[in-house]
């Protein structure tokens, strides 16, 4: 019989994985030469396997001119890599960019709420979001984006985006060494 919580409780519907494998995965291509690419390819495996994803992008934020790149994603014709926007003041800006805290969004009113791109993003079939900040040494050096069906994503799920994103480290700072 399901209780109040776990009726009242949102479930991510990403499949209860062993996590440490796929960590493990990462942390070990991060040794290896071809980096950051062999990095962020790991990290989008990973993450797929672990915590489910329809698009996966990395963002680099450029905090001195105040601007974002891609730096990777799933789907390069929808969302390319390369070229800088200028980062726009928001709620969403100020959660993840600044406070460093990760962005959950469940539906896709969520995602129209925090997104220009709201269309596009639906035409993906992507109705949730989990954006995740990258930090070193306070500063922010971007995000990790996991994007999904409506309802895939929890508050549980970001504790362990976390970790992952904490492994994307090496990679930006291969990239802010090369600027």
């Amino acid at each position: 019989m399901a209780t109040y919580d776990s009726v009242s409780r949102a479930m991510s519907r990403a499949p209860a994985i062993d996590p440490r494998p796929h960590l493990d995965a990462v942390a070990a291509v991060a040794t290896m030469p071809g980096q950051p690419d062999a990095l962020f390819g790991a990290l989008d495996a990973a993450c797929g396997a672990v915590l489910g994803h329809r698009l996966f992008t990395l963002m680099r934020y450029h905090a001195g001119p105040n601007e974002s790149e891609r730096i990777y994603t799933t789907h390069p014709r929808e969302y390319p890599v390369g070229g800088r926007k200028p980062v726009t003041p928001t709620r969403w800006t100020e959660q993840i960019l600044h406070r460093r805290q990760p962005y959950l969004g469940r539906t896709a009113t969520d995602i129209r709420g925090a997104f220009a791109d709201h269309a596009l993003i639906a035409s993906l079939g992507c109705g949730s979001v989990l954006n995740l900040p990258i930090v070193w040494d306070g500063r922010s050096l971007g995000t990790l984006n996991l994007l999904h069906e409506e309802g895939w994503y929890d508050e549980g799920d970001a504790g362990l985006g976390l970790l992952f994103a904490a492994l994307a480290v090496p990679g930006y700072l291969v990239l802010e060494r090369h600027a």
